[in-house]
């Protein structure tokens, strides 16, 4: 004797399973409800970067049915560790990782920066890319004496210079030094944080807020004691570089400005 289903709905008004996609590297989906289409950059948590052909890079959220891919619903799901390892690398800063490559020779163009944990944070998210392009970066131990730095330097068309400035701000000291060098060789642009430790997103350290520090205290000591930590700077700084492995745990207002120097200094030049 033939059974039969309970169900007595017709097949093709059931709801059809959706698939489950594992968010691999570079896999191109759109989402749903939207007109973005992008592909997979990083997927952490219970959210996935997409990365659309202009460049920009927007995060969503891993929901049932909440992407497309050619055309059909799928739900994302984290990749396994076996699976992102098979994807393309990433470089801290986010670009393609090239396996094998060997550095440039050093461009005469140069980026500046204000101090050694400016520079040591620089090389830690974007030490990878620099070196494949060729670019050296240096720090002043400050900016006071910039003009005279940058005539020292002598920029020129084919060596062109870079200066990533701290507190840039209008009204501040910084942005009244800026504001001398006229060179159309030389880039000033800055960030608006007291100090560069500002631009490491306080999610990566584990702490709500970056502390608000009185006028007429040394920025850095007051940190310190108000997240209390040992009054040893240096110490402090190493936690707070350790935290840092991507341009994720870092501010946008930093992020911007670095890509926008490696690009001023690296156009013009033959590679």
């Amino acid at each position: 004797m033939r059974e039969y289903s309970p169900d007595l709905t017709p097949p093709w008004k059931r709801a059809q399973p959706v698939p489950e996609v594992p968010a691999d590297p570079d896999l191109v989906v759109e989402v749903a409800g939207t007109d973005f289409c992008g592909a997979v950059v990083a997927c952490e948590g219970g959210t996935v970067t997409l990365e659309d052909r202009f460049g920009k890079r927007r995060v969503f959220p891993l929901e049932p049915l909440g992407f497309l891919l050619e055309g059909k619903a799928v739900t994302l799901v984290r990749p396994s560790r076996v699976a992102a390892a098979k994807g393309p690398g990433r470089t801290a800063s986010g670009s393609l990782a090239v396996p094998g490559a060997r550095a440039r020779v050093a461009r005469a163009g140069r980026i500046y920066v204000e101090g050694r944990h400016d520079a040591e944070l620089v090389e830690r998210v974007w030490g990878d890319d620099l070196r494949i392009e060729g670019v050296v970066v240096e720090y002043l131990s400050g900016i006071d004496d910039l003009p005279t730095v940058v005539a020292d330097f002598g920029p020129a068309p084919d060596a062109r210079l870079g200066v990533l400035v701290d507190h840039l701000v209008e009204g501040s000291k910084e942005s009244r030094i800026a504001a001398g060098i006229s060179s159309p060789d030389v880039l000033v642009v800055g960030h608006p944080y007291i100090d560069v430790w500002q631009a490491v997103k306080p999610s990566a350290l584990g702490i709500p807020a970056w502390p608000v520090v009185p006028r007429g205290q040394d920025w850095k000591t007051g940190v310190c004691r108000a997240l209390g930590w040992p009054a040893n700077t240096g110490a402090a700084w190493a936690h707070i570089l350790s935290r840092v492995t991507s341009y994720r745990d870092l501010e946008p207002a930093l992020l911007g400005r670095v890509e926008e120097l490696i690009d001023f200094v690296t156009v013009g030049e033959a590679s």
